[in-house]
């Protein structure tokens, strides 16, 4: 029978070829997830077996990822802050740079004693999931459209029943309406990718659900319905925390400003790049 590491060198090469410029990360991923080594053991179990069985499956899943496949959705977990969540086709791929917005809203929130949180465009819930994590105190509810991505986003929730969070369908350009005020957060990292830009992303975002991406003519479309439809449900003092894409902090500073929203903060991710900004009610 192959040995594992003479699999990891065929997977790597067969993902080199394929133009992945993660392949020795990428394959020690797919070692460890579908061969059952486990995290961090691929090194030390270089020179043990593997079935037959197995080895064809991770030589399958090394062609689908060197044909561009994401590597999230061929293990179907993916790590973000200390959660473990299900990922797959149609739900966006929670990205480290999202930790950022979980972080900004969880430091504010913890200064209260039973906050309530509202998440637009939920997705696989990673920011929802992420501030109750945070905060334990806290009440979030997730609102999502697709209905792809609410499969995630229910089974997501149901891996971590220790936190206060609860689903919705919901459109967040149209529904507003259906929810109450007095919000103490509004949380969000929606689409923001001008509709023009999506044909020239990378292939492995070309795999992602356009709905996840698709942020308009200019990307900013949702944050116009947030600044004017749901920051009005804020409580007094309450505030919204977005995600941005690169140069639309000026923008969306922009229209919370026009919205009478106060104390705006633009927070820059670990690349330097702005990509969070937080505002208040008065």
């Amino acid at each position: 029978m192959p040995k594992v590491k003479d699999i990891q060198r065929e997977i790597e090469k067969r993902l080199q070829e394929g133009g992945c410029d993660s392949s020795s990360f990428d394959a020690c991923c797919l070692l460890e997830d579908i061969g059952g080594l486990g995290r961090g053991c691929v090194p030390a179990m270089a020179e043990a077996e593997l079935s037959d069985e197995v080895c064809r499956r991770l030589l399958r899943a090394a062609d689908r990822r060197a044909a561009g496949e994401p590597l999230q959705y061929l293990l179907g977990t993916w790590d973000f802050l200390s959660l473990t969540l299900e990922v797959g086709e149609g739900v966006l791929i929670p990205r480290p740079e999202t930790e950022l917005l979980c972080e900004v809203a969880a430091e504010r929130l913890k200064t209260l004693k039973q906050p309530h949180v509202l998440d637009l465009c939920a997705g696989s819930g990673c920011v929802g999931l992420g501030i109750a994590s945070l905060c334990a105190n806290a009440e979030v509810e997730c609102l999502e459209k697709s209905e792809a991505a609410f499969t995630y986003l229910k089974r997501n929730i149901a891996r971590y029943p220790d936190l206060t969070v609860t689903p919705h369908v919901a459109d967040v350009l149209h529904d507003a309406a259906r929810f109450g005020d007095e919000l103490d957060a509004i949380v969000s990292n929606p689409p923001y990718i001008p509709a023009a830009d999506l044909p020239a992303l990378q292939r492995e975002v070309q795999h992602e659900p356009s709905m996840a991406l698709d942020g308009g003519e200019d990307g900013l479309v949702f944050y116009r319905t947030i600044a004017t439809e749901w920051t009005p449900h804020l409580r007094s003092g309450g505030f919204v925390a977005v995600e941005i894409g690169i140069g639309q902090a000026e923008d969306v500073c922009r229209l919370f400003t026009e919205a009478g929203l106060i104390n705006i903060r633009v927070y820059p991710d670990f690349s330097g790049i702005d990509r969070v900004i937080y505002a208040e009610r008065a």
